[in-house]
């Protein structure tokens, strides 16, 4: 406790889509190392830009490779000190109460990033490929295969950004088989959300159900 910086700190998650988990598998070092630098990089460059903090800062992460659900599903934990050191190096520069950087700032530049390294290594002839994804090796079928994950959200969505829910204002969640709390955003944020909901307001308790075998 004494090396903890007198400062509010942060939990931020990187994930990968669940379409390169397989890939994530049979290409375990290069897939992890890509994860892992993508998500520091994505951290520094937004903490840079003068309109979000606009200061160096320092986290450490832990790579997960496997989900709750005992299924493969890569992500970073990140804890992140709430502020930085100023450009000239002269002071500290501490973010806003409550807010660290902008989610939806960070997951573009992510999934830029991550997909320019991945395409690179593919390019270079890196990624290795085999059973039902031994096809992936032609560079056509590669690119058909990402294709998806670059406008994820208009598919999905109908919008280009990800919403963010406000889960704990909800009166009722249905859940078909998903783990909705491990979402795009924030599985710290949408977890508390959820315990708030399922808490008793107004006298009304939040209704969950689940449907899924």
């Amino acid at each position: 406790m004494r090396e903890l910086l007198p400062t509010p700190y942060a939990h931020v998650v990187f994930t990968v889509p669940h379409l390169l988990a397989p890939l994530a598998l049979q290409n375990k070092k290069l897939l992890y190392t890509l994860l892992l630098r993508t998500s520091a990089e994505t951290l520094i460059e937004v903490a840079r830009n003068p309109k979000r903090l606009g200061a160096e800062i320092g986290f450490f992460a832990v790579l997960h490779t496997w989900g709750s659900a005992l299924t493969p599903h890569p992500h970073v934990h990140m804890i992140v000190p709430g502020g930085g050191i100023s450009p000239d190096g002269q002071h500290w520069v501490t973010c806003r109460p409550g807010f660290f950087l902008p989610v939806r700032a960070l997951s573009r530049l992510f999934r830029r990033l991550f997909l320019e390294k991945l395409i690179a290594a593919h390019r270079a002839g890196r990624l290795s490929f085999f059973g039902d994804h031994a096809h992936l090796a032609d560079a056509q079928s590669f690119a058909a295969y990402l294709a998806p994950l670059r406008k994820a959200g208009e598919i999905l969505l109908a919008r280009a950004e990800i919403p963010a829910f406000h889960l704990e204002a909800a009166r009722t969640i249905v859940s078909f088989g998903a783990d909705f709390v491990e979402s795009h955003l924030s599985p710290v944020q949408y977890g508390y959300a959820f315990g708030r909901m399922r808490q008793a307001r107004d006298t009304v308790r939040g209704h969950f159900t689940y449907v899924g075998g």
